[in-house]
């Protein structure tokens, strides 16, 4: 059996898997190391509470997968009201909780590490329909978003940060980087009080985009976005708005040709800035919409890996499940293969398990 072929099966999965992990005996490191250096973590996005309509428990199973593909990283982008009663913000649901919980378990028992992430926060999102309270400038919605890490803050105090992360709020933007750096020391500040060893993720301003300076100094690490050119990652999602021609790779707009030299010069380079001021990166999300022609898909996505391996830099795809992801895409020009009830884009995840 040759190598391609051993990696596709269980055990030359599990040995990728264990090949990622540090040696036995290597000495963990602390968080203040995680925070400068970020292990190339890669994974995925599961998106079980992404929204307040979908609110169900995460799958084992997911994670069972994720492990034997050979990948140790998931991020839990979630929707606050999951847990939040809507009378009181400072009331939650223990069964929700406990929903979550059984995630981080997971995590421990499959060897993968987990991000909690608010996709939705008090005062913010990029979601419809928007918040009521605006969390850069109301004291109020302020207090709720730091209780809300205070309360993950306390309720995981002692699971070692190689384990678990907190991405304190999905993509910010229209919004300055002094106003969002004050919200995110805040609640920096809030999860220290209750546990000063908790890894703190923030994502870049602009929707991740842009790293933010401001917060180099404050020892936590920065999550940006692989997202670009939005006009090939997001052809025709409805979501997105835009009047967009086919897309190709490179993608030629005007005189200009966005390639992979456009990527690292756009949106390596400035972050390469950011990472040798002492603050680790990784690429929080990422991925192409199923609208796009999957061989555009394909080599784009081998130059943006490409570009993360050489920087050093780990990722997780939006989705597991979904249109951006290797399972149940439903593409219109992929030959899926038949995968344990699912329908499996089996191009797209040899690649990704190239990188």
């Amino acid at each position: 059996m040759n190598r391609r072929n051993f990696l596709k099966t269980a055990a030359g999965a599990a040995l990728v898997a264990r090949s990622a992990r540090p040696a036995l005996g290597a000495q963990p490191k602390t968080t203040s190391e995680l925070a400068a250096k970020l292990p190339r973590w890669r994974g995925f996005n599961l998106q079980e509470k992404f929204n307040v309509g979908r609110n169900r428990p995460f799958l084992e199973s997911d994670f069972a997968l994720i492990q034997e593909w050979g990948f140790d990283f998931v991020r839990l982008p979630m929707d606050y009201r999951c847990w939040t009663d809507k009378d009181n913000p400072y009331a939650y649901n223990e069964k929700v909780l406990t929903e979550i919980d059984q995630a981080v378990a997971f995590g421990r028992k499959h060897g993968i590490h987990v991000s909690l992430n608010l996709h939705r926060a008090p005062g913010y999102t990029v979601a419809r329909p928007p918040e009521k309270l605006n969390l850069w400038k109301d004291e109020e919605a302020q207090k709720q978003f730091d209780a809300q890490w205070a309360m993950f803050a306390k309720r995981y105090k002692g699971i070692p940060s190689e384990r678990l992360s907190f991405d304190l709020v999905n993509e910010p933007a229209k919004v300055s980087n002094a106003d969002y750096a004050k919200v995110a020391r805040r609640a920096t500040a809030a999860i220290r009080a209750a546990d000063p060893d908790r890894l703190v993720i923030s994502d870049g301003n602009s929707y991740g985009n842009v790293p933010v300076t401001e917060l180099a100094g404050l020892g936590i690490a920065q999550s940006t976005r692989g997202y670009q050119p939005f006009q090939l990652t997001h052809y025709k999602a409805s979501w997105a708005g835009g009047n967009w021609a086919e897309p190709t790779w490179p993608l030629k707009r005007g005189k200009e040709v966005q390639g992979k030299d456009w990527l690292r010069k756009q949106y390596i380079e400035p972050w390469k800035k950011l990472e040798a001021m002492g603050v680790g990166v990784h690429v929080g999300e990422w991925g192409v919409y199923n609208r796009t022609p999957h061989d555009v898909v394909l080599r784009w996505m081998r130059d943006v890996l490409s570009l993360w391996r050489e920087a050093g830099w780990g990722w997780a795809v939006w989705n597991l499940h979904g249109g951006f992801g290797p399972l149940d895409s439903q593409r219109h020009d992929v030959q899926y293969e038949s995968f344990r009830s699912h329908k499996l884009d089996r191009k797209m995840l040899d690649l990704l398990r190239q990188f």
